[in-house]
């Protein structure tokens, strides 16, 4: 199958390498950088553009793996053609391409992804959604080529998922930031947070988090959370210690009511 990526970012990186280790053509890849398109063309060994004019019109798929802020621009000006149409974001709605193309979809992968490190994407989540049953088809056979864990979902409920691994991944690895911050202003190594944040992220897997949830704020030590904050000198940092102290306090207080 020839495949042409619209975007050239960490998700593009990641997946057209990984289609291509698995046997799909990846013919060019567009992206408004010329630095982002040329080095990834490079890594595919296909072409490359910066006009959107100039993309190809004889691919089987379309992969759009762009911001959504541009997304709904750049569909609109891709040539008309036969290939199937799907876009690889969490928030954005299928029907993005309705009025552009007949056969589209939706392509997202669950993972988090850099240019720079490699990934298992057997075991990377892919939830799918299609605008009819002959591109579900396809996509799902795409999916299966590169993941054998592979869903049908449709756009309202991908808007939760999406929302889901915010909090999971972005706000849990700027939690992570902040506190490599705290140590090193301490002059630290942050080396030494690595086994915790390892045996955290573990006992997700076979345990609820709220039962895994250990600290100061499950009792609301209210003695050590005023340490902590009087030793807090950014008002951001205080105010998300403050708002999560409370938040778990919370939830544990209202998981004991329900017993």
């Amino acid at each position: 199958m020839k495949v042409i990526f619209i975007g050239a970012g960490n998700l593009a990186t990641r997946l057209s390498l990984e289609m291509k280790r698995v046997g799909f053509t990846i013919a060019q890849v567009y992206s408004y950088t010329q630095e982002h398109a040329s080095l990834l063309a490079e890594k595919l060994g296909c072409g490359w553009t910066t006009a959107i004019e100039d993309v190809r019109d004889d691919a089987e798929l379309y992969v759009f793996s762009l911001k959504d802020s541009v997304l709904s621009n750049v569909i609109a000006h891709i040539k008309p053609n036969q290939g199937i149409w799907i876009h690889t974001a969490g928030s954005m709605p299928m029907d993005v391409f309705a009025g552009f193309s007949n056969r589209y979809g939706v392509l997202y992968p669950l993972q988090t992804f850099s240019k720079q490190r490699a990934i298992d994407f057997s075991i990377v989540p892919i939830f799918l959604e299609s605008n009819n049953a002959e591109v579900a088809e396809k996509l799902k056979k795409i999916a299966f080529s590169i993941s054998s864990s592979v869903y049908f979902l449709s756009s309202e409920k991908r808007k939760y998922l999406h929302l889901a691994a915010v909090y999971a991944c972005n706000f849990t690895n700027h939690i992570y930031s902040e506190a490599f911050k705290l140590l090193a202003s301490q002059d630290i190594p942050t080396a030494v947070l690595l086994p915790l944040i390892d045996e955290t992220a573990a006992k997700v897997h076979v345990m609820a988090p709220s039962e895994a949830q250990t600290g100061p704020a499950v009792r609301y030590d209210e003695n050590v959370i005023n340490k902590h904050l009087a030793m807090l000198t950014d008002a951001d940092m205080k105010s998300i210690y403050q708002l999560i102290s409370k938040s778990i306090h919370k939830e544990v207080t209202d998981g004991e009511h329900q017993l």
